[in-house]
């Protein structure tokens, strides 16, 4: 006989990003159900309406305070598109490169600060590696926590050296960006990547060189790497990998199986003149969907985005463009599970319906051979999803922490392509257009539209990587993402649901929480508890 539903409501979910409340139904154990809701509306839409232009310039990297550069290049490109501007090959790998540095800090922070902090719990106290794990990862007095968060400072000094500062830096304008760094600006970024490489990057997150790292092809590459040398077993990723296996969380958090990315870094001699059409044909790291149960690769276009609101608190027509949207928030927002209960809508792909974004998508896109012949292939993360049966929280994290190799190899070709006595700015001529500016933020795909109108702005959208995640049920029933990778994930103690915290943390980053969990035939407060 199957044992009664209960109910927990997790708000909001300890370490990450935003104000996130989920509530999961578990039965034998397991989650059942769930619901991710978007607690805080913040209305970025609306402030902008009928402002100047390049208002967006400034507003939109307040949206996020880890995220900034991404917004502003969203910002940047979005205007430069409306206004058919001409941007300089240096102008785009200075933006390039402001947004590598800065999803290079981001990248310890996240892995330290918020989601390997899970593996000192108390719920893994009996496997092999939770003694090495409580010394290495427990906050703030973690050997690697101390040294990971430190570090996470220094490539943000590159982005100071071209925005002035970080965050909220607004260097990057329609036309190009307002710096022109010196020869002692690109010597002083390269020995800070040098600086971040020697000192975490190869001794402490890979345990070998850069180049060693970067021969790895497939799963079976991989697993030969780990016994390869103890000091790849013992290294970050390699304790990372082993104790997953070892603690099980490499079989849960699976998800949709369907994955999408803008694509990012727009080439320095192909996107000059940058049109929304010819994007994808323009960056480096290449944009495009993939659906894993047919093992579909194929670029993907603006034009299939659709947000549904039906479970959304606003008053609007569901399943429009974002071109078509008017951002029209409802007076009073009750939380009701059947109808609206969220702040974020439902995005979706016309065609393929909800799609996971992060690095994991960016991952598995790249293992695909569509696009241009000259765009970034990497089939290890691809190769790894298919003999593993699918995406994990492990996998999830692994992608992310994979990536880190490309972006630093990026940042390295941003520094040695500056021509510093050609062109960082032309100046645009302002019009009346359409426009729209996407990247890759490190928590996956990122874009903004633009209208202007009369000079002012007449609409302004934003969906972010969370709003991809954390967006609650379509018009037709399709959950959320990340309330599809909670389905399936085992609960040892329902009075401490770290392995929810697993899903949502591969995922995304926040603050620490308050959790109350309650009987579902009842309704009474079952405990109520703080979790770090």
């Amino acid at each position: 006989m199957s044992a009664a539903v209960q109910t927990l409501d997790i708000s909001p979910v300890g370490r990450v990003e935003g104000d996130l409340d989920v509530r999961v139904d578990i039965q034998n154990g397991v989650v059942v159900n769930a619901w991710t809701q978007a607690e805080l509306f913040r209305g970025f839409e609306v402030i902008l309406r009928d402002k100047d232009p390049q208002a967006g310039l400034v507003v939109t990297p307040r949206a996020c305070g880890i995220c900034g550069a991404s917004h502003l290049t969203c910002a940047a490109w979005a205007l430069d598109t409306a206004w058919e501007t001409e941007v300089p090959r240096n102008a785009i790998l200075a933006r390039n490169l402001g947004q590598i540095a800065e999803s290079l800090q981001s990248l310890p922070r996240h892995h330290y600060g918020l989601f390997m902090i899970d593996y000192t719990h108390k719920n893994y106290s009996h496997s092999k590696y939770y003694e090495e794990a409580v010394k290495r990862w427990s906050p703030f007095t973690g050997t690697n926590y101390e040294l990971g968060v430190t570090i996470s400072g220094r490539p943000v000094e590159i982005y100071a050296l071209l925005g002035g500062q970080w965050p909220h830096s607004s260097f990057m304008v329609p036309g190009g960006v307002m710096c022109a760094p010196t020869l002692t600006d690109v010597t002083r970024a390269w020995s800070i990547l040098e600086h971040y490489r020697r000192n975490w990057m190869e001794p402490v997150w890979l345990g070998c060189s850069l180049e060693r790292y970067e021969e790895i092809r497939s799963y079976d590459d991989f697993m030969a790497w780990i016994d390869e040398r103890p000091e790849h077993a013992n290294s970050d990723l390699g304790m990372f990998w082993r104790m997953s296996q070892d603690i099980g969380v490499d079989s849960y958090g699976r998800g949709h199986g369907k994955f999408v990315s803008w694509g990012y870094l727009p080439h320095e001699d192909k996107y000059n003149k940058p049109t929304i059409d010819t994007r994808a044909a323009s960056v480096r790291m290449k944009s495009g969907v993939y659906v894993g149960g047919t093992d579909k690769h194929e670029v993907m276009s603006e034009n299939f985005t659709r947000e549904d609101v039906m479970h959304a608190w606003y008053d609007e027509p569901s399943g429009k463009h974002p071109f078509d949207r008017v951002t029209k928030p409802v007076v009073k927002n009750p939380t009701d599970h059947n109808a609206k209960y969220s702040w974020s809508t439902a995005v979706r792909h016309e065609i393929d319906g909800r799609l996971e974004a992060g690095p994991l998508a960016r991952q598995l896109i790249a293992g695909g051979y569509h696009g241009e012949g000259w765009q970034h292939t990497d089939p290890l993360v691809l190769d790894m999803y298919k003999k593993l049966g699918g995406a994990s929280v492990a996998l999830r994290h692994f992608a992310r922490m994979h990536e880190g190799v490309k972006l630093y190899r990026e940042a390295e070709h941003c520094l040695r392509e500056f021509r510093l006595n050609d062109p960082w700015y032309i100046k645009p001529t302002e019009r009346d257009g359409k426009g729209w500016g996407a990247t890759e933020a490190i928590r996956g795909a990122l874009c903004h539209w633009i209208e202007v109108q009369n000079g002012k702005i007449k609409n302004y959208q934003i969906i972010a990587p969370t709003t991809w995640n954390v967006g609650p049920r379509s018009d037709a029933g399709e959950l959320g993402p990340i309330e599809q990778a909670l389905i399936g994930t085992p609960v040892a103690d329902a009075s401490d649901p770290v392995e929810v915290g697993h899903v949502c943390r591969s995922y995304d980053s926040c603050l620490v929480c308050t959790v109350h969990a309650h009987d579902a035939s009842t309704g009474k407060e079952l405990s109520r508890f703080r979790t770090a």
